[in-house]
């Protein structure tokens, strides 16, 4: 059975809330968007990696 979309949200705002703790939500979010950061080069590096043949 798919997941549904809503249901995906729910999830990961509850895996969000778990990681978060009692940190402060402004400071837990500067450390997300690290993440997502770090995440978005990892990703654009390999895309631009050339391909050894």
């Amino acid at each position: 059975m798919p997941l549904k979309k809503s249901e995906l949200y729910a999830t990961l705002w509850k895996s969000c809330d778990e990681l978060r703790g009692g940190m402060d939500a402004a400071q837990y979010k500067n450390y997300v968007l690290v993440l997502l950061v770090a995440q978005a080069l990892s990703f654009l590096r390999q895309r631009l990696k050339p391909k050894r043949v």
